[in-house]
Order: C-alpha cells, then structure tokens, then sequence
C-alpha cells in the first residue's frame, strides 16, 4: 500500500514539474507554472516522508519547518538584484547535499560489508536496501555514489565562487592558477584512477582524496571564468545541480529523484547552449575561460561621451512616434523598473509605439529583465526578444539604454580583436537618437570600452536610474 501511494505521488509530482518547466517558457503562463512546482514539490515531500522507510517523524517535521522558515525570510529579504546570486548559493546547497548522501551511502555500504545474515534480516529503511544488493549491484552503486560525489563536490564549490563573483565578494574578472588547464584536467584524470580503485575495494581514502579533487575543479573552473559570461555559468551550474540530484536518486533508488534530476540537468544544459549560441560562443570556450582569445589590440575608440539633461530627453520623447527601451542589470540596481513602467503607460497614452528589447543575456540572469518587467506590470505583448526587434532600430525615432552595456556594444561587430566579437548585440545605434541612462562613464560587467557612448546620435543621461526616469515623467506631456 505504501509502495503504491508513493509511487503514485512520484507520478503526479514528476507531471507537475513537467507542467512547471513548460510554463515557465512563457510570462503569461509562468505564475500558474510556479505553483505547479510548489504543488509537486509539496506532494514529493508528504509522499516521502509517509512512504517506505519513514521514520524519525520529529527530526524531520523540525527540519523542514526550519528549512521552511529560513526559506520564507530569505525570499523576503533578497532584492531582485540578488537573484542571480541567490540561485548560485541554491545550486551549492545540492552540490554539499549531494556530497552527504553519497558519503551516508558509503557509510552504509561499510557498514553491512561486515554483517552476518541474521543482522542483515534485522535491518529497515535504506541499509536494508543495501545490505541485499548483490556484487554486481554494490558496484553498480559506488559508481552512482562515486558520480554524485563528485559532480556534488563541483557544483559546490562552482556555486560559491559564482555566488562571491555575483554579490561583488570575489574579483569578477577571469582568474587561473599557473598551468591553467592542465590543473583541471590532471585532477579530473586524478578522480577517474580513483574510480576504479574504489569501484575495486570501497576504499574512504579513495573516496575523500577524490572529493578534494573535485572541490578544486569546481573552484578553479569557476574563478577561470568572469565577465559577460556569469550568466551561462550561473545557468550551467543549474544542470550540474541537476545531475548531482539525479545520481543521489540512483543511489537512494528513488525514481522522483531522478526524473526531476535529469529535468533540471537537461534543462539547465539547453538553456546554456541557447545563452552561448546568443552570444556567439561555444560552450566549451565559455566553461574553460571566458571572454578572450583575441589574435591583436582591440579597436581605439575615439570622440567624447556627450551628456545630456532630462528637458533634452523629455523633448525628443515627446516629439518621437516610436520608442524601444533596452533594459539592463543597472535597471534592476536602480529599482526603476516601476518608473520605467510608468514612463511607458504615459508614452503610449499618448499614442506613441513603445517597445521593449530583451537580450537572451540581459542582466546577471536569464530572463532577469522579463521578471523585472512583470513586477512593474509592463504588458507582456511589448516586451520583445532580441531577435523580433532587432529589425525595426533603423525605422525608430529614440532608443533608450538603461542600465545596458555589452548587449549594446557595436564593437562586437566592428572590432575584430574586440573579446566579444561575433556576439549579437541589440544594434540600438542604428535608431535616429540614442540616449543612455548611466551612473558614470565606466566600463560594463566585462570590462569593455562602448563605442556606442561616443557616436554622434547617442546622448549619455548620466545619474541613477529611478531617478533620472523620475525626473522624465512629469515632463511627458
């Protein structure tokens, strides 16, 4: 009966989380497909906690009304800013988790390794499970044991150099070890000697030097990585999660496990070849350095960035028929996203055409920017993808930045020896008049000078944000 009811649950949780990523795809459907998630993930967790092998009620209703409530403050307290780093500690929290249950398991398999028959009979729950594996079934689960180690050991220590680069803790810019590469390759080679010597005796040695190796690559592959290319290694770092939790299903021999494992692996794995395939690189170029590999100097870029007022913008506002506004991670910093809503609702009451353009890896996280724009209630028909707007720059009287500035940058595909050439980059220049809403006159997130900031149609509108497009809206008449 238990068997039954919980595989049942497993069924209906795994089409819930299904139902969840799929309506996640969309910004109209993604609120119904956040609650199909709570909704699966909520029966996974009574079906588990009834199912065969419960026990230990008290620790675990204490455990998760403490993860509850530390979850509930966190989601109160982080900042959409925050998010990206957010995620990156959620991804190390499955990597250590992973860690744990694959040394549990091996601490079990230990254990009945020296039982008798009679012991055996009297076990219960997952040593049970255990201890009537036969040989070939042990090897079978060291390997699975083994591989949750180790990519939980990686996802780990990747999650937090990405969460230190993310909050500003840890230098952002892309850092290594002298002998680069072969370092990671040398403990990789390192971890697969120690496969077999443990897939051989079971050896806690073997074991745990492989864990230290595993916490190097997932730290040195990390800080190898910085600028531009955060976003993809934020959302690869999803799919090492992902394959972390579907080998502790195999080795805990429980299905749900591996399904939404293999879900969030897959998924996470194809959001990161769209992201690379946005910005014209491969995913092995990005995971192993990050922007560079220029064959000369890049470009000079000559001119001077030319400021201007809030009557200046106001007025060409005001004049243009057709705006498109291009939202960055200083957006989100500002927190104007509410009046840069605002600023839309009284341009298109007045019959204006405004649009919005998104780049895949807009912000610090994909679709950072969506989000941020469905919170301030900005119709969801105008907020297109790069590649639907892209086009229409040429036939648009003003294009505001705010916030933006690699998926801006023209060097991309001026500058040959530019670090990001070949990206796709909104080609906002090509619009009749281009203003720039910035703190300063510094570089973006990657480091890279914008020509953009020099052309003679671009007007830089300097100062935070929310307070510049608060200083527009009463001037919109």
């Amino acid at each position: 009966m238990e068997y039954g009811f919980t595989t049942a649950a497993y069924v209906v949780a795994a089409v819930l989380f299904i139902q969840s990523l799929g309506g996640l795809s969309g910004q109209e459907s993604a609120k119904r497909a956040v609650w199909y998630g709570i909704v699966g993930m909520a029966l996974a967790v009574a079906a588990t906690l009834v199912g065969p092998g419960a026990g230990n009620w008290l620790i675990s209703v204490v455990m998760v009304a403490a993860g509850g409530a530390i979850g509930w403050v966190v989601a109160k307290r982080v900042q959409m800013t925050e998010m990206p780093q957010l995620v990156a500690a959620m991804h190390s929290l499955v990597g250590l988790a992973a860690v744990f249950i694959g040394y549990n398991t091996h601490i079990e398999l230990a254990r009945v390794a020296g039982m008798d028959e009679a012991a055996r009979a009297a076990l219960h729950g997952f040593a049970a499970v255990v201890a009537h594996k036969t040989p070939v079934e042990v090897s079978i689960l060291r390997v699975e044991t083994f591989l949750g180690v180790f990519i939980g050991a990686v996802t780990f220590t990747g999650s937090v150099i990405a969460f230190g680069k993310l909050a500003g803790r840890v230098d952002g810019k892309a850092k290594k070890l002298p002998g680069g590469h072969m370092l990671n390759a040398g403990a990789a080679v390192l971890s697969l000697a120690l496969l077999l010597v443990y897939l051989q005796s079971g050896s806690t040695l073997a074991l745990i030097v492989m864990t230290l190796a595993a916490f190097f690559i997932g730290y040195h592959l990390i800080m190898g990585i910085g600028g531009a290319d955060m976003p993809v290694v934020v959302s690869m770092l999803n799919s090492y999660s992902g394959w972390a939790a579907a080998a502790i299903g195999f080795s805990l021999s429980n299905d749900l496990l591996i399904v939404v494992g293999a879900l969030v692996g897959s998924s996470g794995a194809i959001l990161s070849y769209i992201m690379c395939k946005a910005m014209n690189r491969s995913f092995v170029s990005v995971i192993l350095g990050g922007f560079g590999g220029t064959t000369g100097p890049a470009m000079e870029v000559t001119g001077e960035q030319i400021a201007i007022d809030a009557e200046g913008v106001a007025a060409a506002l005001n004049d243009a028929d057709s705006v498109i506004i291009i939202p960055g991670y200083g957006m989100a910093v500002a927190q104007a996203q509410q009046s840069v809503s605002e600023l839309t609702r009284k341009l298109r009451a007045k019959g204006k055409n405004v649009r919005f353009a998104i780049h895949p890896v807009a912000g610090r996280l994909p679709g950072h920017m969506n989000v941020l724009l469905a919170e301030a209630k900005v119709p969801y028909d105008i907020v297109l993808e790069m590649d639907e707007i892209n086009e229409d720059f040429p036939e648009t009287d003003v294009a505001i930045v705010i916030g933006s500035n690699d998926i801006v940058n023209p060097a991309a595909q001026e500058d040959p020896n530019s670090p990001i050439a070949g990206m796709p980059v909104l080609e906002c220049w090509k619009a009749k008049q281009v203003f720039v809403s910035k703190r300063g006159q510094g570089t973006g997130y990657s480091g890279i000078e914008n020509p953009l900031f020099y052309k003679e149609n671009t007007r830089m509108f300097y100062g935070d944000a929310k307070k510049s497009i608060d200083a527009l809206l009463p001037m919109i008449e």
